[in-house]
């Protein structure tokens, strides 16, 4: 059988590829050696954050968000999508300027903020460490529950006559289709490398590395934390590109649990859990939320992101092709980005004008 559209990643990338494909009539086989959700997207946050990064970043990520709200209308439960808003938390003078700045770009952009005093910021989140400047909340922003959400995702594309195909390796794409480890050759009409961490794999021309990260969750303290809180050093520890980095970045969960992450390696292969690095992410997250330290955790995991030069990912054709297409290296959006990312690959493929640009993100930039 021949499908429209093969797809090469069944995360929520490829899963958000797979549900509006099949809204728009055409057959598609998504297709992935481990299982749903399986690869980086259960490494994710489920953070449905703007970002100011760039221009092309906050096209992409605002054009995003407003896909999740009207998503979110229809999410059953179980995806525990919550308005909790983010609040880009400033531990001294020098960010407080950061947090004006972001402030004036959100504002000239249409986007509500409002800027913290260290009162203000004590008094939206009790937790946090007292002596921290201030912050910028950003009510619009939200979580989702990344695993249930691509589960509904497939669950749509299949209900629309998808197939979905898992656990056979893919070993090669080509302009009209897709080999596997088994032999067999499904054959479509496009091409969609929607492979996370290893799309550059099955496609050199993608400019993608694996950066791995650690999550820690807890028991369940309802009410610890409100808001997705980040220190505004992420920004700088998810750009560098050699040394090991950590972060603040804390999430409540609709089941009371608290999501605490971020650290960030390049050249790291395997999915081990680095005990230093552990330890770095946790202590630097008590130097912003002390009495996290009295919380017990229940699960450390890791996952790999998918990094590109830029920080922005490849969305488009893939140069050398004619129907092959990439929607990867997303890296830390992944989850925010996905539901964009397949409107703007559906309407390349249909010839249709998309809302946003979509120059930013060609694999041939």
């Amino acid at each position: 059988m021949s499908y429209d559209v093969a797809i090469i990643g069944a995360g929520i990338v490829g899963a958000a590829c797979a549900a509006v494909l099949t809204r728009e009539g055409m057959s598609v086989i998504v297709l992935d050696a481990g299982g749903v959700a399986t690869g980086s997207t259960a490494a994710g946050m489920g953070h449905i954050v703007v970002m100011d990064d760039s221009e092309a970043q906050f096209a992409l990520t605002q054009y995003s968000q407003k896909l999740w709200k009207k998503l979110a209308a229809e999410m059953p439960v179980s995806c525990e999508f919550e308005h909790c808003g983010t609040i880009w938390v400033a531990a001294d003078d020098e960010e407080m300027d950061e947090v004006r700045r972001k402030h004036e770009f959100y504002k000239t952009h249409g986007i509500a903020t409002e800027i913290l005093d260290e009162k203000a910021l004590r008094e939206a989140e009790p937790n946090l460490a007292e002596g921290l400047a201030g912050g910028l909340r950003v009510a619009g922003d939200s979580v989702v529950y990344q695993l249930t959400a691509t589960t509904y995702l497939m669950d749509k594309a299949v209900a629309k006559g998808a197939v979905l195909k898992t656990g056979t390796r893919i070993v090669s794409v080509n302009d009209g289709d897709v080999e596997l480890e088994n032999g067999a050759v499904i054959a479509a009409g496009n091409v969609i490398n929607a492979a996370g961490a290893f799309a550059s794999e099955l496609s050199p021309e993608l400019n993608i590395k694996k950066r791995k990260g650690h999550l820690v969750i807890t028991e369940r303290y309802p009410n610890f934390v409100s808001h997705q809180l980040i220190e505004l050093g992420y920004l700088k520890s998810a750009h560098g590109k050699d040394a090991d980095s950590v972060a603040f970045n804390v999430q409540p969960r609709s089941t009371g649990q608290v999501l605490l992450g971020s650290s960030r390696q390049f050249g790291a292969e395997t999915s081990e859990i680095d005990n230093s690095i552990v330890s770095r992410m946790t202590a630097r997250a008590f130097e912003y939320m002390p009495k996290l330290r009295d919380l017990a955790a229940v699960r450390i995991w890791t996952g790999f992101r998918p990094a590109t030069p830029d920080n922005l990912p490849y969305i488009g054709k893939i140069p050398g092709f004619e129907n092959v297409y990439a929607a990867a290296g997303h890296e830390g959006l992944g989850i925010t980005t996905s539901l964009g990312t397949a409107e703007l690959l559906t309407d390349e493929i249909l010839g249709r004008k998309p809302a946003i640009s979509p120059e930013a993100y060609l694999p041939g930039r």
